[in-house]
């Protein structure tokens, strides 16, 4: 009856429920499909065009907008994945006119030849999905289709303990926070508040319980959570607080975000013009590859909060008139432990040297280094601590997994990662390496093999990037192939799996690497390929985990089917690049053409050249400073520097050798950071401890010796005579009299 009306009737309570599968069952149990069927453009049961309502401020793709109207216009002839598929085009001709050959050659096979050449020819049309037939046949789908075994790694000997930061440099510590702190608790305005409802927050994190109330105080702050908690908020909350609490009485700018990256800088910017949606708070954005005018004409406006990188920073110190920091009322370093290692040192120098003495200085990152101790003790005024997370502690949902490369094996990294990416993680995957030629590469070998890649790094230009990003975030793309650019700070939303092509140099770059996934409480994946060399690495992983660590074997054949077809490829890979090489040349011809035809024409703009911080000759000075010390802690000996110098020199180098490549890079970061670890401390007045009841009758009965006395007396009295010399009645004591004529200050008498 109920059929016949189209309707659905409610179960029964005789009627058993359908069982629903469960999330969290593992993905290794279901069976490995090889050819992946086309995404639908959504659930059956969800209608696309549902809207929960309209918001008050503006959306994601309003600020996306705004900046991508400063990027500087540059014309590209083709695409990267426009020559991929070309490649590929080409190559599904000569294989099929090679297949048609072969048959007239061979005609009493010409029938099990049509048999193999009718699914390429039916599914050529189709797109991707049909991809990995026409890479391997119907004989391979066995042995590729066989799952990968998982086991927990144990963890061997004690338990290590993560290394608690001292607190003699810090004033005061605050990590312990009210639990039951909600946003309308925090005394913020109005405004602030509509903004936080608009834009879904429910119940503040750990970290913003504990940073908002101190910031609202002014106090300085030192800030240490995980990955995906929240922090930007934490940070932006008190500081819009302030500024709609104490209305700015002339145009100047009054609040500093310095960030590292900017992509995290755009992320910053756009949270900021969210929360203050709602008040009369300008926001500024000041990162490089975006329009330098168009930044000069916003900062003359005096906005209240710049975010800036510290390049960028520099440059409009310089050079933009009438914008200057000595108005700074907050100074805030979002990544603060990447802002103060040495690729930043000079720039954040020059930055706080400009900037106002009297200021509140916030630090915020999931990892702190000796460096931002320093900082807080040195520059920050009576620095509250407050560490919600340990240093090494990832996301309480996710899932580790490790890949073991055996011994003289590293040259099948490639084909592990072409494995996962076909076989087991098809989508919402961050691929990270440790250089941008590897990068690269790996963009070119996976688009070959009919994957959807894109890449993220610094050789490409800004339009490049956002681009790439804005595909992953819409699922567009289904790999994003990224170095360390990505790795800290950004916020995409649906990671599914990160998985790193190398081990990181240490294991806070790590932290915030496999942090891109199992963000905001959602669970998540890691999988890090590990060699022999980075085994002690791994150890620090596993000691330092709190969950089940798993050890992820991948059948042998099935890699063994992958370097054959990497090898098979390698000819299209070159063809790729020569393409790239073509036109990249083609493009800086024309540059000089049109540079020649300006000058000829007499339309050259005489501009003056923009000022930096340090001369050409001194910058280049540094830069090679550091190469040579990173190539001198690499290769120690004469010997192992010859044999680089001599591969160096060959044009082509093997899968083994790009592999060394990238371990040799995170293990001359590691070299540099210990070498920075085992440098002596900067000497600093300490407060004299009371001494203990226990030892209160040792110290009265004990005996100091004026020497003693001498180099332990910090008083001020001690200190201005050890500055001016003896008083008149050490001089009357020791026998000491002036001598006006001649010879020495002090004669004694005789």
């Amino acid at each position: 009856m109920l059929e016949q009306l189209g309707l659905i009737g409610t179960i029964r309570d005789e009627d058993q429920s359908p069982e629903e599968p469960d999330s969290e069952s593992e993905q290794e149990e279901q069976p490995i499909v090889l050819n992946r069927k086309k995404k639908s453009g959504g659930s059956r049961d969800f209608n696309c065009d549902f809207d929960f309502g309209e918001r008050d401020g503006g959306t994601d793709e309003d600020w996306m907008e705004d900046v991508l109207k400063q990027l500087k216009k540059k014309r590209t002839i083709t695409t990267l994945d426009q020559k991929i598929e070309k490649i590929r085009k080409k190559r599904k001709a000569e294989e099929k006119s090679a297949a048609e050959g072969s048959s007239e050659e061979n005609p009493e096979n010409q029938e099990d030849e049509a048999e193999d050449v009718k699914p390429e020819a039916a599914g050529g049309d189709e797109g991707e999905d049909e991809d990995e037939d026409e890479e391997f046949g119907s004989s391979d789908e066995e042995v590729l289709t066989r799952s990968d075994t998982l086991r927990e790694k144990e963890r061997r000997g004690r338990k290590w303990k993560v290394e608690e930061e001292a607190p003699e440099a810090f004033y005061e510590d605050a990590s312990q926070y009210d639990d039951q702190l909600t946003f309308e608790d925090m005394n913020l305005s109005r405004p602030i508040l509509k903004a936080v409802t608009a834009l879904g927050f429910k119940q503040p994190t750990p970290i913003q319980k504990a940073c908002v109330p101190v910031g609202l105080l002014g106090r300085d702050l030192c800030a240490c959570a995980a990955t995906g908690t929240g922090k930007t908020a934490a940070f932006m909350l008190p500081v819009l607080e302030r500024l709609v609490f104490k209305p700015r009485t002339s145009q100047v700018t009054r609040v500093l975000v310095l960030v590292p990256t900017r992509e995290l800088g755009i992320q910053v910017h756009s949270v900021a013009r969210q929360l203050a949606q709602f008040t009369s708070i300008t926001t500024c954005l000041a990162v490089g590859g975006l329009d330098l005018k168009s930044q000069e004409a916003a900062l003359r406006a005096g906005p209240d909060v710049l975010i800036a990188t510290p390049g960028r920073l520099i440059d409009h110190l310089h050079n933009t008139p009438s914008f200057e920091l000595t108005h700074i009322e907050i100074l805030i370093l979002d990544e603060a432990d990447r802002m103060l290692d040495e690729y930043f040192e000079e720039q954040m120098k020059e930055i706080i040297r400009l900037c106002s003495y009297n200021r509140q200085t916030m630090l915020f990152s999931a990892t702190m280094t000796d460096e931002v101790k320093d900082l807080a003790a040195v520059s920050l005024k009576q620095p509250i601590r407050i560490f919600v997370n340990s240093n090494t502690d990832v996301a309480p949902f996710l899932r580790q997994e490790f890949v073991r490369i055996r011994p003289h094996r590293e040259g099948d990294r490639e084909a592990v990662v072409a494995a996962l990416l076909t076989r087991t993680f098809q989508d919402h995957v961050m691929l990270f390496t440790q250089t941008r030629k590897q990068a690269h590469r790996l963009h070119i070998l996976l688009g070959l093999m009919g994957l959807k890649v894109g890449e993220l790094h610094g050789e490409l230009s800004q339009n490049q990037r956002l681009e790439n990003l804005r595909c992953f975030k819409d699922e567009q793309i289904d790999v994003l192939v990224a170095t360390d650019v990505a790795a800290r700070g950004l916020d995409i939303d649906g990671v599914k799996t990160v998985i790193n092509f190398t081990m990181p140099s240490t294991v806070k770059h790590y932290v915030h690497r496999v942090g891109r996934t199992a963000r905001a409480g959602r669970s998540g994946r890691s999988v890090s390929l590990v060699g022999e060399s980075e085994r002690k690495m791994l150890k620090e992983v596993v000691k330092s985990a709190k969950n089940s660590v798993k050890a992820r074997v991948l059948p042998p054949e099935v890699i063994l089917k992958f370097r054959d077809l990497i090898s098979k490829l390698e000819k299209d890979v070159e063809a790729v690049m020569k393409l790239e090489r073509e036109e990249r040349e083609l493009a800086a011809s024309e540059a000089k053409l049109s540079a020649a035809q300006k000058r000829l024409d007499g339309s050259a703009s005489c501009q003056s050249q923009r000022v930096w911080f340090q001369t050409q000759q001194e910058r280049k000075q540094s830069r090679m400073s550091k190469a040579l010390q990173d190539f001198d802690l690499a290769l120690r000996g004469k010997k192992k520097r010859q044999k680089f110098l001599k591969d160096g020199k060959k044009k082509e180098a093997t899968a083994e050798e790009r592999a060394q490549f990238e371990i040799l890079k995170a293990q001359m970061f590691a070299e540099r950071a210990a070498k920075r670890e085992r440098r002596p401390k900067r000497a600093r007045a300490m407060m004299e401890e009371e001494p203990s009841t226990a030892n209160q009758k040792a110290a009265k009965g004990g005996r100091k010796s004026v020497f003693d006395k001498e180099l332990t007396n910090t008083s001020s009295k001690s200190v201005r005579q050890f500055r001016a010399g003896p008083s008149f009645s050490d001089r009357k004591r020791l026998g000491l009299d002036r001598q006006h004529r001649g010879g020495s200050r002090f004669k004694k008498k005789k």
